[in-house]
C-alpha cells in the first residue's frame, strides 16, 4: 500500500426508528404478496420510514456523529472533503453537504453532492476521494450516502397501493477515511463506468403527465420505462459482475479470491443473479434486504456497517463493494483489504 492509499477508519450507519411491515402497504389496498413463501420472489417483510420532517442532512448527521464519538475525534479540522449522495435531495438550490457539515461543525475544503451516484455512490465514493488525496488536495474524507423516499414517496396514499413501494426503505451510511491510514480496511482500488443512454430510463413521473415541479393533482413517484424493461434488466444483470471481473483483473486478483461481496439490493434476483454470474456462494455475499429493503445508495455502506459491527468480515478478507445505478446509466465497484477493525456505530 502506497503512503497516500486511502484507509478506512470508521464506518457508520443511521436508520429510522419507525419500522414499517406489509400491513401497511395491504391497508391502503396493494394486493397480497402473491409469493409470500418464494426465496426470490417474496417481498421485504420489513423497512424502515423516515419521520415526516426529518431532512437528509440529520441523517448524515446521526450516523456520523456516532461514528466521530467512538473514533474520539471531532469533525471540526478532521474532514477535508465531504462527499454526499442523497436520492431525495430537501433543498432545491444546493445538495445537502453544505447543511450536513453545519450541522457537524466542520468546514472541509471539498463539499461534492455526487447525485449521479446513485445505487453505485459508496464505491464512486471512495475513487473520488482517492483522486483528491492523489492530487495532494486531501488527507481524509466523510463519505456520505442517504435513501430517504420510502417514507416521503412510497408511502403517499396512492402510491403505497403499488406493488413497488413495499420494496424501498429508508438509511443511511457514512464512512471515514484517511491517507496513509495503515491501521485499518486498506483501499486497492476502484472501477467505474458510465452508460449515458440510458439516464432518462428511470425517473420521476406524475399521474397526469405534467413535469414534477407544475402544479397538478396526484402523487409522485418513481418509473422504469416500460418499454426498455428488458434491455435495463440485462444491462443491471451485466454491469455489476463485469465491473467487479475488471477490478479485480486490474489488480491482478481473481474473483474467486473474493471473501466478502456487497452490493446493492434491488431485489433478491438481482443478488441471486450476480453472485451466480461471479461463481460466489451465497454466504459470501452479504445485504440486509429483509431487514430494511431496497436501501438503494445507502445499502453498500450499510450493510458494510452492519458487517462490520456483527463481526462478519474476517481479517485479512478481500472485501469487493459494487453497484449499478438507476437503469444502468452508472456502474462502480471497490476493493478493500480487510485488516483490523474499523471503529463502527449504527443503528438497526
Amino acid at each position: 500500500m502506497q503512503g497516500d492509499a486511502l484507509g478506512v477508519v470508521g464506518l457508520g450507519s443511521y436508520v429510522p426508528k419507525t419500522v414499517v411491515g406489509l400491513d401497511f402497504f395491504y391497508a391502503a389496498g396493494m394486493p397480497p404478496d402473491p409469493m409470500p413463501n418464494s426465496p426470490l420472489l417474496r417481498l421485504p417483510p420489513e423497512r424502515r420510514h423516515v419521520e415526516p420532517g426529518e431532512r437528509a442532512a440529520a441523517m448524515i448527521e446521526r450516523a456520523a456523529a456516532a461514528m466521530f464519538d467512538r473514533l474520539g475525534l471531532e469533525p471540526a479540522g478532521n474532514v477535508d472533503v465531504l462527499l454526499t449522495n442523497v436520492l431525495l435531495p430537501d433543498g432545491m438550490f444546493t445538495g445537502c453537504g453544505t447543511e450536513a457539515a453545519d450541522l457537524l461543525g466542520c468546514t472541509p475544503e471539498w463539499i461534492l453532492d455526487l447525485h449521479n451516484g446513485g445505487c453505485a455512490s459508496f464505491p464512486y465514493m471512495l475513487k473520488v476521494a482517492g483522486a483528491l488525496v492523489a492530487g495532494g488536495g486531501a488527507r481524509s474524507a466523510l463519505l456520505a450516502t442517504v435513501q430517504n423516499t420510502a417514507g416521503q414517496v412510497y408511502s403517499q396514499p396512492e402510491i403505497r397501493k403499488l406493488p413497488h413501494a413495499a420494496l424501498p426503505g429508508d438509511g443511511c451510511g457514512v464512512a471515514y477515511v484517511r491517507a496513509g491510514d495503515h491501521a485499518g480496511p486498506a483501499v486497492l482500488g476502484t472501477r467505474t463506468r458510465h452508460t449515458p443512454g440510458t439516464a432518462l430510463d428511470i425517473g420521476v413521473v406524475t399521474q397526469d403527465g405534467r413535469r414534477y415541479w407544475e402544479p397538478g393533482p396526484g402523487a409522485l413517484d418513481v418509473k422504469a420505462n416500460a418499454e426498455k424493461q428488458k434491455e435495463t434488466l440485462a444491462l443491471g444483470n451485466r454491469l455489476v459482475p463485469e465491473l467487479v471481473e475488471e477490478l479485480c483483473a486490474g489488480l491482478g486478483l481473481a474473483v474467486a479470491d473474493i471473501d466478502v461481496l456487497i452490493t446493492n439490493q434491488p431485489n433478491r434476483i438481482f443478488l441471486r443473479n450476480w453472485r451466480d454470474a461471479l461463481g460466489l456462494p451465497a454466504e459470501r455475499h452479504l445485504d440486509t434486504f429483509d431487514r430494511f429493503g431496497n436501501l438503494y445508495g445507502a445499502g453498500v455502506a450499510v450493510t458494510l456497517e452492519h458487517a462490520a459491527r456483527e463481526g462478519r468480515i474476517p481479517d485479512g478478507a478481500l472485501v469487493v463493494t459494487a453497484g449499478f445505478a438507476h437503469a444502468g446509466d452508472f456502474a462502480a465497484a471497490a476493493a478493500l483489504r480487510w485488516r483490523g477493525a474499523p471503529v463502527s456505530a449504527g443503528t438497526g
